[in-house]
């Protein structure tokens, strides 16, 4: 018998959900390929190790090509049982103030890696009749972006997208997950520029541990989506669903606008 353990792929996983995730499938067994573009990606990789399991750390920023063909290049010959496409970036700020740069390194992120490491992974898995392929998707998906509205476009490509490939494979043995978390205790607003001037980024967010052990549950149970994180997060995204569009989008502006980090509680600033 193969008693080989399985293995996971988990992108951004230096830090966040990502790091968690990867946490979630070392401890239940799997052996990891760790994907990030920081530093911090070797000890993250440590830590994993450190649970016992066998992990490969590939260095490669997503966002360009020779990145995404480093990673690949990396899985060359390996069998991946599962996919956790978790990277992701975002940018605060009104639309006409950013730089073009910026929105694009989202769209080149969020969607467009996305897109190029799904295509080969989900192949491989639909040729062999099994895996299991997640996106990090966001209640964000559900909503216009005021003021963050490059991000929460890309998002709402990322959960129709994996939605669409779950209807596609649905009877070839491969499950397609999206898992949709709230705002999370991550770096994304630091990196974002929202962290201390919007009142999404000093409110008090959810647990990435807990989004991660979610979300774990859901790709391994073969959810198609799940939301993640707290009642209040499961709650928006329910409330998402049947707000009209103008209504999610002022609603989305007084969350994301800069200057109104100062409107928060200070009780509740992290």
């Amino acid at each position: 018998m193969d008693d080989t353990p399985p293995l996971a792929l988990i992108t951004g996983a230096s830090s966040g959900i990502g790091r968690e995730l990867a946490r979630q499938f070392a401890l239940h067994g799997y052996d990891l390929v760790v994907n990030a573009e920081d530093d911090r990606l070797e000890s993250a990789a440590q830590g994993l190790r450190d649970s016992g399991a066998e992990v490969r750390a590939v260095r490669a920023d997503l966002r360009t090509a020779e990145g995404l063909r480093r990673l690949l290049d990396a899985l060359d010959g390996l069998t991946v049982d599962v996919a956790a496409l978790n990277a992701g970036v975002g940018q605060g700020g009104a639309f006409v103030d950013s730089d073009l740069a910026d929105d694009q390194e989202i769209i080149d992120l969020n969607v467009t890696a996305t897109v190029r490491l799904a295509k080969p992974l989900l192949r491989a898995m639909v040729a062999r009749g099994a895996g299991r392929i997640a996106f990090t998707s966001s209640v964000a998906a559900t909503m216009p972006g005021s003021f963050q509205p490059v991000y929460n476009a890309s998002k709402s490509f990322v959960q129709s997208f994996a939605e669409a490939l779950a209807e596609e494979v649905k009877d070839t043995g491969v499950t397609v997950t999206s898992f949709m978390p709230g705002p999370t205790d991550t770096d994304f607003f630091d990196r974002a520029g929202m962290a201390e001037d919007t009142r999404i980024g000093t409110m008090k967010k959810d647990d990435s541990a807990q989004v991660a052990e979610q979300a774990f549950k859901a790709i391994v149970e073969g959810e198609k989506k799940a939301m993640t994180g707290s009642l209040k997060a499961k709650v928006q995204g329910l409330a998402g669903k049947v707000l009209p569009d103008g209504v999610k989008a002022a609603a989305h502006r007084r969350l994301a606008e800069p200057g109104t980090g100062a409107e928060q509680d200070p009780g509740r600033r992290e």
